[in-house]
């Protein structure tokens, strides 16, 4: 499935013929009006604003932009209020990042080359490490750095080394670092990464605001404490069913701490790990295990695995091990059942609802699994990903999803329909 230009990607259209088109559209009543654009993914709003001024007031009013996000948040566990973004290198000149919205059913395109371009040399090799908001951040390999890029102010800045100094693409871990939009809704940030340094975990937090870095030794965390609802907890070690979290409170003074959860059955576990067959996924102080068998392939005539069971897993209280949440059910683990060589996975929770993306090859075709899992309803839901234009060969340097994409919008002033200078999402 071919993505869908953005409005970064200028297509001539004069203004006049927009409003034209969008004659009868206005002619609606206000409420069914809203129903049609409360329907429609945040890039397509943004791409109406910026061609058809009797809109623009309308979708940029505080009124509306409130009533778009309880819609996508009352909607559940689904893809409403979340964005799958992979980044894609294939050409390189044409380095962009792809963001797939659920309810439509649609890849998007968000254009980032020309906004890398000031602070990245020709050739970089970058890796997609993590999104929150209008930030996205990068890490380039050859330079051994990090750089942002803001959607919104369409810039890109490299940071200043962390405390560990200069690092490529394969010091970062996935499971152990976050980057949060602060204050919510800014151009402001706070990346987060935590590290075993000479075998003692330390957290290290950049701030935007002061474009510093802090750096904490954990200490060990004494008995089980509830967790915050605001803290921070990253993996950050793990080899087989072991793993040791950090966990940092809201309050600026509060000391990180860590502890090492185990799962139930811990000794079948470490077991059952040494025949391959169960991958763990880390994230936001929960854990996915992905349970799976090998299987003979009658097409290549080799051994392969596909997925037998999905459990979650989380726990009650800082520094208390790992408990059963919930499983994913048999008929949910059937539709997306697919034999598989290798697969990773990412996990992320917010507002209740933990989401994982399974990443697997087979033969050099990928195939993507997002699952979603909302608390309070104990619901899990299977959001099918359409292939993104030929999985086979696809360049893929980084993944991620963020829930705070929906808040970009509105962006500055639209630009006039004959202008090529537009903002970077549509």
């Amino acid at each position: 499935m071919a993505d869908h230009p953005l409005a970064g990607e200028h297509h001539p259209s004069p203004a006049s013929s927009a409003a034209t088109a969008l004659g009868p559209l206005l002619l609606l009543p206000s409420e069914l009006l809203h129903e049609i654009l409360l329907r429609l993914a945040v890039p397509e709003l943004i791409r109406v604003r910026s061609v058809a001024r009797p809109l623009s007031g309308l979708i940029s009013s505080p009124d509306f932009r409130r009533l778009y996000h309880l819609s996508s948040a009352s909607s559940g566990p689904g893809p409403a209020a979340a964005w799958l973004l992979l980044f894609k290198k294939l050409p390189p000149r044409d380095a962009a990042i792809r963001g797939f919205h659920g309810p439509s059913g649609r890849w998007f395109r968000i254009p980032v080359s020309a906004i890398l371009a000031p602070a990245v040399p020709p050739g970089e090799d970058l890796y997609f490490l993590a999104a929150s908001g209008s930030s996205f951040l990068f890490a380039a390999n050859g330079r051994r750095e990090l750089v942002i890029v803001d959607l919104t102010a369409r810039a890109a800045r490299r940071l200043p080394p962390s405390p560990l100094g200069p690092r490529g693409t394969s010091s970062w871990r996935r499971f152990g670092l976050k980057l949060v939009a602060d204050p919510p809704g800014s151009n402001g940030f706070r990346f987060l990464f935590a590290e075993l340094v000479n075998n003692t975990p330390f957290l290290f937090e950049y701030r935007s605001e002061t474009d510093t870095w802090q750096q904490s030794e954990a200490v060990l965390a004494e008995g089980a404490a509830p967790a915050a609802p605001d803290g921070t907890c990253l993996c950050a070690a793990h080899a087989g069913p072991d793993c040791v979290m950090v966990y940092s409170g809201p309050g600026a003074d509060d000391r990180p701490v860590f502890f090492r959860p185990r799962f139930p059955n811990a000794a079948a576990a470490a077991a059952a790990a040494g025949h391959g067959d169960r991958l763990r996924v880390y994230g936001d102080g929960s854990a996915a295990v992905v349970r799976s068998a090998a299987i003979d392939d009658p097409t290549s005539r080799t051994r392969v695995k596909v997925v037998t069971g999905v459990e979650l897993y989380g726990f009650g209280a800082v520094g208390g091990d790992w408990e059963l949440v919930a499983s994913v059910p048999g008929e949910l683990v059937e539709g997306f059942r697919k034999p598989y060589a290798v697969m990773t996975g990412l996990l992320a929770e917010r507002e209740g609802v933990v989401r994982l993306v399974l990443i697997s090859n087979c033969r050099g075709a990928w195939d993507l699994v997002w699952l979603s899992y909302d608390r309070a309803r104990g619901d899990w839901r299977w959001v099918p990903v359409p292939d993104l234009g030929g999985s086979k060969g696809l360049n893929m340097a980084g993944i991620a999803v963020s829930s705070t994409f929906s808040r970009l919008w509105p962006l500055a002033a639209p630009a006039p329909a004959s202008s090529s200078s537009q903002p970077p999402v549509s």
